[in-house]
């Protein structure tokens, strides 16, 4: 599912999960652990990034429909124990966008430190709300951590996605390089970040996303309870299953 490889000080972990890397149990369990074996290990810096044109199609929704209230039980607290492991690691890590980042998969990219993305390749955004689920408080706080006040409404509630260029003027991406280039420019820049002392960026990295973590931790019971009645809703499981069978099945 997650292809790891070490060079010197830098640790690549590489989506490989089916065509399209979509976000299902057992692919965010293994990211979490991955991400805890990253924090362990002797390495600087982390680059994550995906396969072929496709970083992260986002949620499995085929899996979400098919695997009922049990699968659902297990799902999102997966989902969002994911998502904050690897914002809130200590250690830098660079986002190598490959190609479409869509919903979750926007999610990952706004998680890195540094977030690239190929010229020319795919599109990025959250179209949850099309979709018809709720955002998770981590993933919301997230995309509002991301691309700030001036963009959080209109790139949450339209639910957009957009291509490199204009991605990276909302500041959904810092930079876009040449496709060819990115694998080299993200290891250039993990490698500057694996210099630093690392006392001193997880310090400074603390410091910029707590304001996050208090606004996750606030009502966080309450929040994962309420996320949780709402994709078990009726009318969210109808719309889920209205767009699996319109766009993702013959």
């Amino acid at each position: 599912m997650i292809e790891l490889h070490d060079d010197g000080p830098i640790r690549t972990l590489r989506l490989a999960h089916g065509k399209a890397s979509a976000l299902d149990l057992e692919l965010l369990v293994e990211l979490e652990r991955q991400v805890h074996d990253f924090r362990e290990s002797s390495a600087r810096a982390a680059i994550l990034t995906g396969t072929g044109g496709i970083f992260s199609a986002g949620v499995d929704l085929n899996r979400l429909v098919e695997g009922g209230d049990e699968y659902l039980d297990a799902f999102l607290p997966a989902l969002e124990s994911a998502f904050h492991a690897l914002f809130f690691c200590p250690k830098p890590v660079v986002v190598a966008c490959n190609g479409h980042a869509i919903a979750g998969g926007c999610v990952l990219l706004c998680c890195g430190d540094v977030r690239l993305a190929a010229s020319g390749r795919g599109r990025i955004g959250v179209p949850e709300l099309r979709v018809g689920v709720p955002f998770p408080r981590t993933a919301l706080e997230l995309i509002r951590f991301t691309v700030g006040p001036q963009h959080a409404q209109s790139v949450l509630l339209l639910g957009e996605t957009y291509d490199v260029e204009a991605a990276s003027r909302i500041g959904l991406v810092d930079r876009v390089v040449a496709a060819e280039e990115l694998d080299s420019e993200a290891e250039r820049i993990a490698s500057q970040l694996a210099g630093y002392p690392p006392d001193a960026f997880s310090e400074s990295k603390r410091l910029l996303r707590e304001p996050v973590a208090q606004l996750i931790r606030h009502e966080a019971e309450k929040n994962a309870a309420d996320t949780r009645a709402l994709w078990a809703s009726a009318s969210v499981k109808e719309a889920v299953a209205a767009y699996v069978q319109a766009n993702l099945r013959g």
